[in-house]
Order: C-alpha cells, then structure tokens, then sequence
C-alpha cells in the first residue's frame, strides 16, 4: 500500500475522532499525476452536499503540462464514493457543533486510489502547546538516555 499524500497538519489542528475510506472520481491524468506523488492535500476539505460526498481544495495539477486539456482545473472538486449508510452517518455527524471533515491522506488498495478522511474536531491553542511540551519532553529525555549510555 503507497501513501502518495498525507495531511500531517491536520493531526496537529484537529482531534480525529473517527476514520473513513473513500474511492475518488478521478479522470486518467490525475490518477497518473498522483501516483507520481503530485499532489497537495494542505487545505482542504470534504463537504456534504445532498447525498453526495465531494473532496474541496486538494490540488492535483497536470501530468503533463503541454498536453494537459485547455479546461483542465488543478483544484476542481472531486467526487468521493461511498456506502449510502456510510453517508447518512457522516450528514447525522457533520450537523453536531463543532465536527467537521478533513482528508487525511491519499493511498493505492489494490489498484485503486483510496482516500482517508476523518471526522475531526478543532483544537484549541492550549491542547496544541500540551502536544508541544509532551513532545519536547520526549526529545530530552531520549537526549539524557542517549548521553548516559554512551
């Protein structure tokens, strides 16, 4: 399984509450552009509209620049296939206060291009500083360990 993409900010901003994996509407050079690691999660976003799942804001600019079609938009919204029971569940759980749906990371499953998105609730700026400290403090005392044993 390749990871082409993954949105590592959105581990730090948001908490992930919950994991979904989703098949994407691509069209041949985006799958060729993707699977040459040309692609940019930073920024966006998954939004319910009806039944319908779409991927907003993930650039996926051209395979080939030169031959790429006059119509071709790197950052047109895609989209995602899902069970419709999956989908009633996510309209149930977006329409909570404060929960939302962020792309996670882009990745191959067999032969096809999955996507990973999850329903996350923002962080505030305190738990960011407490993951920070935890962080730092691992880092020294993995530093101190290194030091006496050597």
């Amino acid at each position: 399984m390749g990871i082409f993409a993954q949105n590592k900010k959105a581990y730090f901003d948001y908490e992930i509450l919950e994991t979904f994996e989703a098949g994407m509407v691509l069209i041949g050079q985006e799958v060729k552009a993707i699977k040459t690691r040309h692609i940019s999660l930073k920024g966006s976003y998954v939004v319910i509209t009806g039944e319908e799942l779409f991927l907003i804001g993930v650039n996926i600019p051209a395979y080939q620049p030169k031959n790429a079609p006059k119509d071709y938009e790197p950052e047109r919204s895609r989209k995602l296939l899902l069970k419709k029971s999956e989908i009633r569940y996510l309209i149930g759980k977006t329409k909570q206060r404060g929960l939302t749906l962020i792309p996670l990371k882009v990745y191959t499953k067999k032969t096809r291009i999955k996507l990973e998105f999850g329903i996350a609730r923002g962080k505030k700026k305190y738990d960011k500083r407490e993951v920070i400290k935890k962080r730092e403090f691992e880092r020294e005392k993995a530093r101190t360990l290194k030091n006496i044993n050597q």
